[in-house]
């Protein structure tokens, strides 16, 4: 046990360490750890031999589970509703046209059977959650027309219905159990649905009634609560992929307390389980049998990147009006990675009779797919013109940024202010607040104390960044819609608690209004306000 620990340990170090320099060598950091994994494993240097493939179902399904928990759990709902529609589509009907497409070109050209054609196309026809957002994340690419919340939407939420899709191949193959066809399905959908939003409902119930600040107990919960999440519907038959999804969504668009000390918590718990996730199957992965799966992966690579994920973005995407350089964008970005490999393995652990190496043909796909399609994602957004500098360098209220200290804001000297012709000097600005960028019109201005402001000028300002220890006031956000007894009134007509306070109106074009007694509240607002019992009772 304690040698196992100190491997453990030491894998997580390399793991830390092959984070870092992969920024520097411009490859994406989930594929070095594949390749840490393969250098361990029984045709490395350490050559440790590790072939159990039902052992490592059950620690990569876990893996995966807190994977798709916290993609639900980070992505935020109102950003991502104006693509909601496109997201879900290819998250069902394009991970099933995908599917089909591949099956065929399997069957037609490589020759394989039906059954085993179907199983190949299902286990790779998701993107892969974790691969997306360390590419988008890591290199903080901020993308037109809200393509990142498009991706993000998409690819956390696709692994259900692939994962639905493998259990049916594997039923064709004789793994499916006695029980017919219909009833794994339908089982599978029902009780994901239902039993994910079970936990997710009574964990933001229990969040927001008991007090677990004290002792820090509602971290431990909500981590209880993405287990449950899982593990209840895969115990009852259902999906549990589709469970977990479900809760980190409903979950992380809900007014619970802390959210922040929860981010930081799931960023390292994910980013710890991408780790041993990638490493267990580089080191699961035999090399020396690489070169014999080597040519049906990329043919199987090269039909899935270039023909059958274009073919269901444009089927799906352009009917609803979307530019085909979003198409296109959406079409490379559709990386295969830990999830197809992890179907793989569970597709091999449960016995399925297959004609041909099924786990490294997938394992070579998405190789090919993070290191190719990840590594030049951003080259491709440049190309498309479909970057965004400004983009990027937007936050949202549940966005936190670890150990920043710092938090940067703006403001406009608009017609009348009393700092309108005035040095910045002899501006009294509060004391440790820095003036750190001017943008005048298409112009950034590098401040300093002569620089004299002008009407229109906007500020943007750094000040110490606020942390809520014991007691603090907590932000919730509150969605304004059709009927919502704010709509359409100016904020000195609410009837809002003395310790009520509108902190923030964020629109529906992205702009953000710190709003006085004469706003107007419109639907489609979110209102940003002090998370207090007096305001819950006024809604």
């Amino acid at each position: 046990m304690t040698q196992a620990m100190f491997f453990f340990a030491l894998v997580v170090l390399a793991c830390v360490a092959a984070g870092r320099l992969s920024g520097r060598l411009g490859v994406p950091a989930l594929l070095l750890f594949l390749l840490l994994g393969m250098l361990c494993g029984v045709d490395g240097p350490l050559g440790l031999a590790f072939d159990d493939f039902v052992l490592s179902e059950q620690i990569c399904s876990a893996a995966l589970a807190f994977i798709m928990f916290y993609g639900g759990f980070g992505t935020r709902w109102e950003a991502a509703r104006p693509v909601a529609l496109q997201a879900v589509l290819l998250s069902t009907v394009g991970v099933v046209v995908t599917a089909l497409l591949t099956a065929g070109f399997c069957h037609l050209v490589l020759g394989l059977s039906l059954a085993e054609s179907l199983l190949t196309g299902a286990v790779i026809s998701s993107t892969d959650a974790a691969s997306v957002f360390s590419i988008l994340r890591a290199k903080r690419l901020g993308l037109k027309e809200n393509t990142a919340s498009l991706l993000e939407l998409e690819s956390g939420s696709n692994d259900p219905c692939s994962y639905l899709i493998t259990v049916t191949a594997l039923y064709f193959l004789g793994v499916g159990g006695e029980s017919g066809l219909w009833i794994v399905v339908l089982r599978q959908v029902l009780f994901g649905l239902l039993l994910g939003a079970a936990v997710a409902a009574g964990a933001i119930f229990l969040l927001r009634r008991l007090d677990f600040s004290e002792s820090g107990m509602d971290i431990l919960f909500v981590f209880a609560a993405a287990l449950l999440a899982y593990s209840l519907p895969a115990l009852a038959g259902g999906n549990g992929y589709l469970g977990a999804y479900l809760a980190g969504l409903w979950m992380g668009n809900s007014a619970i307390p802390r959210k922040a000390a929860l981010v930081h918590f799931f960023d390292g718990i994910t980013g710890l389980a991408q780790m041993i996730l990638f490493f267990l199957l580089g080191l699961l992965a035999t090399p020396s049998q690489i070169p014999a799966a080597l040519p049906m992966a990329l043919g199987v690579a090269g039909f899935l990147t270039f023909v059958a994920r274009p073919v269901a973005v444009f089927l799906l995407m352009k009917p609803l009006g979307r530019s085909t350089r979003q198409c296109l964008l959406v079409s490379w970005a559709g990386l295969r990675g830990a999830a197809s490999i992890v179907f793989a393995v569970m597709a091999v652990g449960r016995g399925a009779a297959m004609g041909h190496d099924l786990f490294h043909v997938v394992f070579c796909v998405c190789l090919f797919s993070v290191a190719l399609q990840g590594s030049l994602l951003p080259r491709v957004a440049e190309r498309l013109e479909m970057t965004d500098s400004e983009e990027s360098l937007r936050r949202t209220f549940n966005d936190y940024q670890g150990e920043n200290l710092l938090h940067l804001t703006q403001f406009r000297i608009g017609e009348g202010h009393p700092w309108q012709e005035k040095r910045l000097a002899d501006c009294p600005l509060p004391t440790d607040t820095l003036v750190v960028m001017i943008r005048r019109g298409q112009e950034q201005v590098i401040p300093g104390g002569d620089t004299l402001l002008r009407e229109g000028d906007l500020l943007v300002v750094s000040t110490p960044l606020y942390e809520e220890k014991e007691r603090g006031v907590p932000l919730r956000e509150i969605p304004v819609e059709q009927g919502s007894p704010w709509a359409r009134r100016r904020v000195r007509e609410l009837e809002l608690p003395e310790v009520g306070l509108i902190v923030l109106l964020r629109r529906l074009d992205g702009s953000a209004v710190v709003p006085k007694g004469d706003t107007e509240i419109r639907v489609g607002d979110t209102m940003v306000v002090t998370d207090r019992e007096e305001i819950k009772a006024s809604l």
